[in-house]
């Protein structure tokens, strides 16, 4: 265990017209955010710059992960049928350029909430028809008939997150998660033409040595954008912070996966699976190439 946060860890208090707008109408409309439940150091600069992560499938996980803030329990409250649409009509109603759609895990489900997830992606498309739609999901217990239902409403970006390194699936991730069944995940979902994305933490006690064979394992599957943020504590009930990364070994990954080939690499202190930064990048990436010769929309 460390000691006090670091000063390149310390973040203004959120605020902002902007920022208001979007938690006000998120509240009334009964939305969760991954920005909040999560409780990500981003969400003040990520929401005054009109960028949120909505969380469907409700706001209590199936799984207890030791990283993780949202609430857990065996069996949560059934889905808002109603979801997609009041999901797509706030997106709309922001005019979103990019969004990304998050979920807790739904063990509990028959389809484990892959049919949901289509629904809102297909929901999002016939009201914003020109807003690119990033899906961050569960690993489906690796079950690649379910992702391939998600896969039909043709999201623009398929996310999952590793987490950590192979070494450290336990005791960071719940037992019910692991290497394996997550880049089962994302293999598949490359396989099937789509373009992929994870993430990894710092701070687990990981070396970097193991940092490295884990991008390049992640290359090996050809994932195509990858982020890398600092792990902080919710609560002393969570897991211990190891260490706190120094932004210039964050500065090693970034050129060492960019020199690996991922599309993009966003590595820093701050940095969250869902960040603005990334998500501009992306949302460019998929333009220029809808515009290019032989692009897809």
């Amino acid at each position: 265990m460390v000691g006090g946060r670091p000063e390149w860890l310390k973040v203004k208090m959120p605020g902002g017209e902007r920022y208001t707008r979007i938690k006000q109408r998120a509240r009334q409309l009964k939305l969760h955010t991954v920005c909040e439940e999560a409780q990500c150091p981003n969400v003040g600069e990520c929401w005054s710059g009109g960028t949120a992560t909505f969380m469907v499938l409700g706001d209590t996980c199936t799984r207890g992960c030791r990283f993780c803030a949202v609430m857990t329990a065996r069996n949560p409250a059934p889905p808002d049928a109603e979801e997609p649409q009041k999901l797509a009509g706030a997106i709309a109603e922001m005019e979103l350029d990019y969004v990304v759609v998050t979920s807790v895990n739904r063990d509990d489900l028959a389809d484990q909430g892959a049919g949901h997830f289509a629904a809102c992606i297909l929901a999002s498309r016939a009201a914003s028809p020109k807003t690119m739609v990033e899906v961050l999901i569960p690993d489906f217990r690796g079950r690649t008939d379910l992702l391939d239902s998600l896969l039909a409403a043709r999201p623009d970006v398929l996310a999952h997150n590793v987490e950590t390194v192979p070494s450290l699936q336990v005791p960071v991730r719940d037992p019910r998660a692991n290497w394996a069944q997550s880049t089962t995940i994302l293999r598949h979902a490359k396989a099937r033409g789509f373009l992929t994305k994870t993430s990894l933490q710092v701070g687990h006690g990981e070396s970097e040595a193991e940092m490295l064979e884990a991008m390049r394992l992640l290359r090996e599957i050809e994932v195509d954008f990858l982020t890398i943020g600092q792990y902080l504590r919710p609560t002393p009930g969570h897991l211990a912070v190891k260490e706190y990364v120094h932004p210039d070994t964050f500065e090693r990954y970034a050129a060492a996966g960019r020199e690996m080939g991922f599309g993009f690499v966003a590595s820093g202190p701050l940095v969250r699976s869902s960040y603005k930064a990334g998500e501009y990048f992306i949302r460019d990436f998929l333009r220029k190439r809808a515009e290019s010769p032989g692009g897809e929309a």
